[in-house]
């Protein structure tokens, strides 16, 4: 089976308002029309309706940062998949490791999560990886497959509503990557792992790499079998930059 169509993913994370969600929006999606790869750019909740105004009709697509598990509720500053949908979204980040460390979100409630964006219709963007003690531990394929066991529902999961994105705690925003074969070990234990779940569909689930890809290294990080793209995080907050990654795919 042919590799999947590569996915460039921007994390805009807490940042950009509303003037410079939107420019930074129509940017991407002037300079990216024709780009060989889809195109995701993921912004604050504050302005994810703006932003999906701004790319309609271009091959962009939006996604939310996070999602409730619950469909509605007395669940204060929370938004639920549905929301994410109405606002024009068409994906959903879950399980980023800022979250699950930073949060102690567990591998339970971001099943949960996924479970709940599946249903409202929208791409689950799933994400592992290893801190740098389990790394030094010699630990990293054990703790990508349980959290793969723990974050995916058990039916239901197929390559047009889940993308696994591979993100090495450690490597997130310090400038640090690990080396490509470090990357090809873990994809390919992420596909070995997803093909004893899914069989033969897992093939086409995509992957992608996180953790500081930036224009200087995407074309080698997207070169390494497995990876099917990238979740950007620094650099996706720059229309050229993004752009630059994108064309590394």
């Amino acid at each position: 089976m042919a590799a999947p169509k590569k996915l460039i993913a921007g994390n805009w994370k807490m940042n950009m308002l509303a003037a410079d969600g939107v420019a930074l929006a129509r940017a991407v999606a002037a300079d990216g029309q024709g780009a060989a790869c889809d195109l995701l750019v993921c912004p604050p909740a504050t302005i994810l309706a703006a932003v999906a105004d701004a790319v309609a009709g271009s091959a962009v697509a939006v996604g939310g940062q996070d999602c409730h598990e619950a469909e509605s509720g007395a669940y204060t500053g929370d938004v639920s998949a549905a929301m994410l949908r109405d606002a024009g979204a068409s994906h959903a980040i879950l399980g980023h490791s800022e979250r699950r460390h930073g949060l102690g979100e567990t591998d339970a409630r971001v099943r949960a999560k996924t479970i709940a964006a599946h249903g409202a219709g929208l791409t689950a963007i799933v994400c592992i990886g290893e801190t740098e003690a389990e790394r030094d531990a010699g630990r990293t394929l054990d703790v990508l497959g349980a959290q793969i066991a723990g974050s995916l529902p058990e039916s239901g999961v197929d390559a047009a509503n889940t993308v696994i994105a591979y993100e090495p705690v450690w490597a997130i925003g310090t400038g640090r990557t690990p080396t490509l074969d470090e990357v090809a070990a873990a994809h390919g234990h992420i596909r070995a792992t997803l093909e004893s779940m899914l069989g033969g569909d897992a093939a086409a689930v995509r992957l992608l790499y996180g953790g500081s890809m930036k224009p200087e290294n995407a074309a080698d990080l997207l070169s390494v079998d497995n990876v099917d793209g990238g979740l950007i995080g620094g650099a996706s907050l720059d229309a050229a930059s993004f752009l630059a990654i994108a064309a590394a795919a």
